[in-house]
């Protein structure tokens, strides 16, 4: 999921940027060590939004630099087991599919797609089932549910795998058609006539 998230951190003013642009100094130090980074404790971090920094900051002997508190708003994306993900296909191979969800790619394994015997056509970007000839290629919007996840550190991103082998999951043109095919049955029950013990009283029921 997508969060803002609020962090405190210190950061140091190099000694040639004193007498500058404070504010400017300090956002572009959090943005150098936060941003496209990750971690288990603040997951993907997209972007660093406002920092709220102390002018007032301390001294180290032997550093010219000084150094200040400073509380920074993040936006983050931590994925969950379990979770359900909207993300679109940019890449097929010969073991599945890689689905860009938030500001990372997930891997769709060739066995998670459906419940179909499938081809895949690395030529022509797809992946066909045999049976309902439903289509995946590069560019299809797809829901898939998180089913694993392997957190990176740093600028390493890590590993998510997802799968759409689960009822009003798939691209989304598949989950359209299912859910038409649930709202119009395609056969209508007809109306049996009641058995004698069930039948109003005084009312008989023919043999």
């Amino acid at each position: 999921m997508f969060e803002i998230l609020t962090v405190e951190d210190i950061v140091r003013i190099p000694p040639s940027s004193l007498g500058g642009d404070f504010y400017k100094v300090a956002m572009d130090t959090i943005k150098a060590k936060y941003e496209s980074t990750v971690s288990n404790d603040l997951g993907y971090i997209i972007r660093i939004l406002d920092i709220d920094i102390e002018k007032m900051g301390k001294i180290l002997h032997g550093d010219g630099g000084t150094y200040h508190r400073a509380v920074f708003n993040a936006m983050s994306f931590y994925p969950e087991l379990g979770e359900v993900v909207d993300g679109e296909v940019v890449e097929i191979t010969d073991f599945g599919a890689f689905i860009k969800i938030g500001p990372v790619d997930a891997l769709l394994h060739i066995s998670q797609v459906m419940d179909d015997y499938i081809n895949v056509d690395l030529k022509g970007g797809m992946i066909v089932g045999q049976a309902k000839r439903r289509q995946l290629k590069v560019g299809s919007r797809v829901r898939a549910k998180i089913i694993a996840i392997s957190m990176g550190k740093g600028t390493s991103l890590g590993k998510i795998g997802v799968t759409c082998r689960q009822p009003y999951l798939g691209a989304h043109e598949w989950i359209e058609e299912d859910l038409k095919k649930a709202a119009s049955p395609s056969v209508q029950e007809k109306p049996q006539a009641p058995a004698e013990s069930d039948a109003p009283k005084g009312v008989k029921t023919k043999k």
